[in-house]
């Protein structure tokens, strides 16, 4: 993102989208589809069918800034989910997701529940 710009939330917007929308139509979609503001200090990340390009709007003071990623041999991983439109996501998942990891698949230890330390 450009350096300065405030980010509080990230959403994906889950089911892909046309890749041939530019800035304009991302952010109708943000705010007719999803219900969401394109002003807010949240960046609004989406993706192609194919899992191979993701495009992320957001506002920075006086207009929108539109950044693009395209891989070249794999594909990004992307929630699977079915009851939402968005996912929320923190800074460092989306640098985590833009970086190769799986964010769906990976699974904590079990919790533990002892009841005494003998």
């Amino acid at each position: 993102m450009h350096p300065g710009s405030r980010v509080s939330q990230v959403f994906l917007c889950r089911v892909p989208v046309d890749f041939r929308k530019q800035i304009d139509g991302l952010a109708a979609l943000v705010e007719n589809e999803l219900a969401m503001n394109p002003f807010a200090d949240a960046v609004y990340v989406f993706i192609n069918r194919y899992r191979t390009k993701m495009k992320i709007l957001y506002w920075h003071r006086n207009g929108f800034c539109l950044w693009q990623k395209r891989l070249e041999k794999q594909r990004f991983a992307w929630p699977q989910t079915q009851e939402v439109a968005t996912v929320s996501l923190t800074l460092q998942e989306l640098e985590w997701l833009l970086e190769g990891f799986d964010l769906w698949t990976n699974k904590p230890h079990k919790t533990l529940n002892y009841q005494s330390v003998t």
